[in-house]
């Protein structure tokens, strides 16, 4: 029932949750699933491109993660924390708080930085306005305090604080445009010359998608469609473009990449708010192959997956996973879909 919510559930031991990265990076396990046969090949990242088709071209989500977790107090004095969730426009930022707040309260944070809170949305966000010296900043300038007084917003199943090393490990090699609050972390398995070899074996575009915090929100309702999907910006150059539309086919570096593209192809836009949901009853359109880690039950990006190979093949493939004892989830290991 590729519609049904529960058809995405999977249970999986807590000890399979990666809550640090393969070291190095490409020492990770990786899943080589081929839709043509059926067959599953286990085999480690580093040989990745033995299996990626010669003729097969690659596109990356060259996004950066920001210090999006903040912590700071209320006039109160009690205590606050804040995770940016994507800007809104010049001077407004949709945030996520733990602590009550109403309309008009505001937050201290380090470096003189004071949220105004503007509005409390229905679906549990907030939106709010920065200043810093009585200046009103912009995203651009509120990165520049994050990376003095922020945190890197670690996925909350990771059930730990964030360490020095997560600020290096929880980006790709080739992460560029600042404005991720999670990593797109099929790209965390690269290492530099890893990913030389493979701008040097295939025709290699970037496209940006700033991925956001609704990435980790699970489906709650019966049925998937009924799912409000969140939206996240993008950005697709020239040169991206011309190679999406052309004949040659494509290898997606993960689901944020597969979604713009998708959104893309669906609309024809190279700029904006991409809100396109993947899953059985919609496949990709125009992704061939796709690079994808292991993801949370009853989540969007699972039913990506599917949307390629189908539910009951989606299932069969993650409990071989669990069998052969896989990590799961950001720091874990990779699947390619070919």
């Amino acid at each position: 029932m590729p519609l049904q919510t529960q058809s995405y559930d999977y249970v999986l031991p807590p000890e399979l949750i990666a809550t640090t990265p393969a070291t190095p990076r490409d020492s990770c396990k990786l899943l080589v699933y081929d839709r043509k046969d059926k067959s599953i090949t286990h085999t480690t990242f580093s040989k990745i491109d033995e299996f990626i088709p010669s003729d097969c071209a690659v596109l990356c989500n060259d996004t950066k993660v920001i210090k999006a977790r903040i912590f700071g107090k209320k006039v109160s004095g009690g205590g606050v924390e804040l995770l940016i969730n994507k800007p809104l426009d010049a001077a407004r930022v949709s945030c996520l708080i733990r602590g009550k707040v109403k309309q008009g309260t505001l937050l201290y944070f380090e470096q003189e930085l004071v949220a105004e809170v503007l509005e409390l949305c229905e679906d549990g966000s907030r939106i709010v306005s920065f200043c810093q010296r009585s200046h009103l900043l912009c995203f651009e300038e509120l990165i520049l305090v994050l990376d003095v007084i922020g945190h890197i917003p670690l996925p909350p199943y990771m059930q730990r604080e964030d360490r020095e090393s997560d600020e290096q490990e929880y980006q790709s090699v080739f992460s560029q445009n600042a404005g991720a609050v999670a990593a797109p972390t099929a790209s965390l398995h690269f290492t530099p010359e890893l990913f030389a070899q493979l701008k040097a074996a295939h025709q290699l575009e970037f496209l940006t998608l700033h991925v956001g915090a609704g990435t980790f929100k699970p489906v709650e309702t019966e049925t998937i469609t009924d799912h409000p999907m969140h939206s996240e910006y993008f950005h697709i150059p020239q040169t991206a473009q011309e190679l999406i539309d052309s004949d040659l086919p494509l290898l997606a570096i993960g689901t944020t990449v597969t979604r713009t593209v998708e959104y893309y192809v669906r609309t024809h836009k190279s700029e904006g708010e991409a809100n396109l949901f993947l899953h059985p009853l919609n496949p990709p359109q125009r992704i061939t192959h796709l690079l994808t880690n292991f993801h949370l039950p009853r989540s969007t990006l699972l039913m990506l997956v599917a949307a390629f190979i189908g539910v009951e093949e989606t299932q069969n493939i993650y409990a071989e996973a669990i069998e052969k004892r896989y990590r799961f989830f950001s720091y874990g290991d990779a699947m390619l879909i070919l």
